[in-house]
């Protein structure tokens, strides 16, 4: 089946059963657009789960140009993604070299990739220089893309959330110090609406945040949410060297300027997308059943 245009042809989702893919999964779902969904694992329950609310499934892993090429055959979009945190920095152009041939080779009409907020500002950063790459590769394909680039996610809390049961949330962050973070459903919602009008978002890249809250305005929201204190503990900078120097240099970029998404232009340009407060996340997804 050809694209038309009309909303017909599914979108191609890559990472559908992760965090990103499925936020944009659920986002098209709910504009009634139809999904095929890339997976590793059809019979995975993430994967169960997708199907059943309607997602074509398909096999395969963002290095497979071929199987990624097959699935891309007859598709209106497709959104996708990389990761350097399996296997680094080079696995990750492997991937976004083998996305990109794999969308000229079977005449995608749009890709919408999903980078990260910074890459583009040679912070040294090494997941950061790898999207760059990737978007550089991707700008002289002769693709027609978009590009999104998340700031840090708020579920990223989520990791220590044990630690939030006892009353703690750790960051390498002073008390004070702004963050840009970003909803999930706000990237989905994003995408879905790129996805609507594609041509009017082609060649174009917006980094996104829903919101830009301190530790301290953090923690006061997570207390709220679960009805209990919570209260920051910065991790000591050393700490993070030793576990990994790819995040030891997004932090000390984070300590530093940090993301610069236009929060004010994003409101006030795309009302549509919802944008999320940290608060009002932590309330959703935190507050204890009644």
């Amino acid at each position: 089946m050809e694209p038309d245009g009309s909303g017909s042809a599914p979108v191609l989702v890559l990472g559908a059963t992760g965090g990103q893919g499925g936020a944009v999964a659920a986002a098209l779902n709910r504009a009634g657009r139809p999904v095929r969904a890339m997976v590793r694992d059809p019979q995975s329950a993430s994967a169960r789960k997708l199907g059943a609310a309607g997602a074509e499934l398909v096999a395969g892993d963002f290095t497979d140009s071929g199987a990624l090429a097959a699935a891309m055959r007859g598709a209106a979009a497709a959104f996708a993604l990389t990761t350097p945190f399996e296997s680094g920095s080079a696995a990750e152009l492997a991937q976004g070299h083998a996305i990109i041939e794999a969308a000229t080779g079977a005449g995608l009409p749009h890709l919408v990739f999903s980078s990260v907020a910074g890459a583009t500002a040679h912070t040294g950063i090494p997941h950061f220089e790898s999207k760059a790459q990737v978007e550089q590769a991707l700008a002289t394909s002769g693709l027609a893309y978009t590009v999104v680039a998340p700031t840090y996610f708020y579920d990223n809390a989520l990791g220590g959330y044990q630690d939030l049961l006892a009353g703690v949330l750790e960051l390498p962050l002073p008390a004070d110090h702004r963050l840009q973070q970003l909803a999930r459903p706000d990237l989905g919602a994003f995408v879905a609406m790129v996805l609507a009008d594609p041509a009017a978002y082609a060649g174009r890249r917006f980094e996104l945040a829903s919101d830009a809250p301190t530790p301290t305005q953090m923690t006061q929201a997570l207390s709220d949410a679960l009805d209990r204190p919570v209260g920051l503990r910065e991790t000591p900078m050393s700490d993070v060297r030793r576990r990994s120097s790819d995040m030891a240099a997004m932090w000390e970029f984070l300590r530093g300027p940090g993301y610069q998404a236009d929060i004010a232009a994003l409101r006030r340009d795309y009302p549509a997308v919802g944008w999320t407060s940290f608060s009002e996340w932590a309330q959703r997804t935190l507050r204890p059943e009644a």
